[in-house]
């Protein structure tokens, strides 16, 4: 789906994804027919997050963004492309997304790292204000984004079944582990690829969890005994022992 060469940080790892996704349907010869297409696409993300995946069918989709059932047929020869070409425009915004989100989170870790003196009890502060800052990421995430992480969790759940989008689900997990692995290098992880995966999965978990519960209004301070916040807490805390 896309190509990515070596780059030193995060933010250009997401930007070269979002100027490399490659789509798998016909591509549109005008302006207007690409217009089209994309308010397709934009029509099947809508279903994928009302109905899940398999409520995705071209009839259903062309109905969903107005336009006659050919122009589904005539973009996308089936199924499987109209989903891997949505998928793929989710993965664009999102890497889009995510590299203003790590330029400014690696400035303001840099800052943060400035500011202490390198003793255990400053890199104990360090690890407590990221765990927060995580932790608040993630509601945030939820309370504006949810739409988008709803479909994130029906495509991944969709793989497990479609060869094709399996392919495209490791490629944008490969990014988050690109841009979490630099953030771990900036804290100076002693291990960034292996405690990357940890993180990864620990804030995915954490993001379905908040899909599930009931969320506290965004400006509403966690309890430190919030079971998300003390977890990544801990997490961090080891991180930051070994750095």
């Amino acid at each position: 789906m896309v190509n990515v060469a070596s780059q030193p940080g995060a933010a250009n790892v997401a930007n070269a994804v979002a100027n490399n996704v490659r789509y798998q349907g016909r591509k549109a010869s005008r302006q207007g027919s690409e217009q089209r297409r994309q308010e397709i696409l934009d029509a099947a993300m809508r279903i994928v997050v009302r109905d899940g995946v398999r409520g995705v069918r071209h009839r259903a989709v062309a109905a969903e963004a107005g336009v006659p059932l050919s122009a589904t047929t005539y973009y996308f020869k089936d199924i499987e492309d109209l989903l891997a070409d949505t998928f793929a425009r989710y993965v664009e915004r999102s890497a889009e997304y995510m590299a203003k989100l790590w330029e400014t989170t690696e400035a303001i870790l840099l800052d943060l790292i400035a500011e202490g003196d390198g003793s255990p009890a400053a890199k104990g502060r360090l690890a407590d204000e990221i765990a927060q800052m995580v932790t608040d990421y993630v509601r945030k995430q939820v309370a504006s984004r949810r739409d988008y992480l709803m479909a994130e969790q029906a495509f991944r759940q969709e793989a497990l079944l479609t060869p094709r989008l399996a392919g495209l689900v490791v490629d944008y997990q490969a990014i988050l582990l690109s841009g979490a692995c630099q953030i771990l290098r900036v804290l100076g992880s002693a291990q960034p690829e292996q405690d990357a995966q940890v993180l990864s999965a620990v804030i995915a978990h954490m993001e379905y969890q908040a899909l599930l519960e009931a969320e506290l209004p965004p400006n509403e301070q966690l309890p430190a005994s919030d079971p998300s916040l003390a977890t990544m807490t801990r997490y961090m805390h080891l991180v930051m022992a070994s750095a």
